[in-house]
């Protein structure tokens, strides 16, 4: 899909998006328009109260035909006048009614908009959670956590708040001008003559602040990224001595923020002004008209005082139409952000659980595999060579071990068979599993069945056991014993004040970096997975611990394909059959001894190898 096609399918479905994010919750819109309604037209009523009490009760007008059997009830004019008490109390119960009405009204509008926040961020998270890995390559963690909470924070509130007060803003406006034209339509003139440059305003506002609003929240993604990626690679910055550029850094997207944000407010700050000056004008016009006419006798005091009440009640509403409408500029765009990743087609397709057939993942092979990635992430058929004609198998119980330099194509191969990457088409050869497609196997049955520890494995913020059980958490306590001592992590767990109950902390920043790799090879175990691949997943260790993990790891899985990928001849020296990739071709196949008689790379990173360790000793 391109751009422009992207642009059309969020633009024509982030509305249908929202309206189908509030099914359940479509009834309690519905009593917030009516609470409005009904809060609205008494509020209407109160200003003819008081119209008819200034008119009819303390002047001398004759009471309407339509009024009179009601004043008739409550006691006659002359009773009214004498106990004005009445009134008041009639006042009073219109006004507390107005105000319940908007209690109710606020209460269904916040139900409204939590539900819709919990549901998109419901869905947000659970499509994520489907999306290509690709997809996450090209995407920063900052901006999409962005899209994820500030984004819909903003439909929240626009929802709570200022899709009633457009609804509000109709209901009052069209009340009030039919009450006003039933009393006099050459004050109505007067009392809307300024409307339409107000309103005029508030869309030539709501159209020029588009833009600037998604700029701001684009800055602000951009702003969260740097900051997510600075925490994130802490040990880096201290490391490098990178502090002060790091603080450069934050502080220029920080002023960028701020510049494109000042530019909002600034913006807001016009609004106001200008309608304030606007709004000012047209209760001038009507104190002014009104006055002079009900000074020569042409309105009465109660029908100028209530022309007044009415032209207060619109100009409010109008006038904040345009702050309104801003903010349903800045609720359009957040939902644009937010569809723009629904609207990705992700690699998994319905829910995320095992299928009902029984894949056994004895054999893997690899036929005539070649694939590339993307350069740019917009043209296809722009692709980085990785792989080329790249072939191999290995059996269940034996071990491949992979070796190459790096950009060869090894970690490639691991992602390949995850499917966290797809062959692109039929050109690039198969991957078979039983000698059946990998393509025909679905996602969750291929990652359940294939582990994967990667060079700089990462762990969640909890304890190490949580860390260690993640594959299954109810696992018994001996399980998980077992595991880290076949990865060599035992002993060093138990030497932790806390134990397996310790805190790793984020990304498990507390560890050394062998003491990662292994809780994670220990968590990878506890999977007990038909195919497991280490990923230069022993590069943080010590040969010593390395040759330990290696003889408990070859005694643990005699029932598993292995895969290993290193840069150490002595990591992979035992496997069954040693792959040698350069520039992603395969250059050699065979045993460790076989290699070593030959001349090629294996030799000669074998001999290098052995040449250090021999100046060492």
């Amino acid at each position: 899909m391109d751009k422009a096609q992207l642009n059309k399918q969020v633009k024509s479905g982030r509305m249908s998006m929202i309206y189908d994010l509030t099914y359940g919750r479509r009834r309690s819109f519905i009593y917030v328009i009516l609470g409005s309604l009904l809060a609205i037209a008494i509020d209407s009523m109160i200003p003819q109260l008081v119209r008819f009490t200034i008119d009819n009760i303390l002047g001398n007008r004759e009471v309407p035909g339509y009024l009179k059997n009601i004043v008739s009830a409550a006691g006659g004019v002359e009773y009214l006048r004498n106990n004005i008490w009445v009134l008041m109390i009639v006042f009073l119960v219109l006004i507390l009614s107005a105000v319940s009405l908007m209690a109710v009204r606020r209460f269904f509008a916040f139900e409204f908009a939590e539900y819709l926040a919990i549901n998109i961020q419901n869905k947000l998270f659970s499509h994520i959670q489907k999306l290509p890995f690709e997809w996450h390559v090209k995407n920063q963690t900052g901006d999409i956590i962005q899209r994820s909470t500030s984004d819909v924070d903003t439909i929240r509130r626009f929802c709570a708040s200022d899709s009633i007060d457009i609804f509000r803003c109709i209901f009052i406006v069209s009340v009030s001008l039919t009450l006003m034209l039933s009393m006099d339509v050459l004050m109505t003139i007067a009392a809307v003559i300024l409307m339409p440059f107000l309103v005029g305003f508030s869309i030539f506002y709501y159209k020029s602040i588009a833009k600037k609003f998604k700029d701001a929240d684009e800055a602000e993604g951009s702003l969260q990224a740097a900051v997510q990626e600075n925490f994130t690679g802490v040990r880096v910055v201290r490391a490098f001595g990178r502090e002060q550029f790091e603080i450069d850094r934050f502080d220029e997207k920080n002023n960028g923020y701020v510049s494109k944000s000042m530019t909002v407010i600034n913006g807001l700050a016009n609004y106001w002004s200008i309608g304030d000056i606007i709004g000012g004008l047209q209760l001038a016009v009507v104190m002014c008209f009104g006055v002079y006419r009900a000074v020569h006798g042409d309105m009465t005091l109660g029908t100028f005082q209530t022309f007044y009440a009415y032209t207060s009640m619109m100009i409010w509403p109008v006038r904040n139409l345009g702050r309104t409408l801003s903010n349903l500029s800045k609720a359009t765009v957040s939902a644009k952000r937010i569809h723009e990743i629904l609207v990705v087609e992700p690699e998994i397709v319905g829910d995320i659980k095992p299928t009902d057939k029984n894949y056994t993942f004895g054999s893997i092979e690899f036929k005539n595999v070649s694939f590339g990635y993307n350069k740019s992430g917009e043209n296809q058929a722009e692709l980085k060579p990785i792989l080329n004609n790249v072939s191999f198998k290995i059996e269940k119980g034996k071990t491949l071990g992979i070796l190459g330099s790096t950009g060869s194509g090894k970690s490639t191969i691991s992602y390949l068979l995850t499917r966290l990457y797809d062959l692109e088409d039929d050109n690039g050869g198969e991957i078979l599993i039983d000698g059946v497609n990998i393509k025909e196997i679905p996602f969750y049955d291929i990652r359940r069945n294939i582990s994967l520890v990667l060079q700089e494995p990462f762990l969640f913020s909890k304890t190490i056991k949580e860390n260690i059980i993640s594959p299954n958490p109810s696992a018994e306590e001996r399980e998980m014993h077992h595991v880290a001592n076949v990865a060599n992590i035992h002993e060093a767990i138990l030497e932790f004040p806390d134990k397996y109950d310790t805190i790793v902390g984020e990304r498990g920043v507390t560890l050394s970096g062998g003491q990662k790799q292994r809780v994670a090879i220990a968590r990878m175990l506890m999977q007990n997975a038909p195919v497991m691949i280490f990923d230069d997943s022993l590069s943080a260790v010590d040969t010593e611990t390395d040759a330990k993990i290696r003889s408990a790891l070859k005694q643990n899985t005699t029932d598993s394909a292995v895969i290993l990928i290193s840069h150490r001849i002595s990591t992979l020296m035992h496997s069954d059959c040693i792959m040698i990739l350069h520039d992603g071709i395969v250059e050699d196949f065979g045993t460790h001894e076989e290699l070593i008689m030959r001349e090629g790379t294996y030799k000669r990173i074998y001999d290098l190898q052995s040449a250090v360790v021999e100046e060492y000793k």
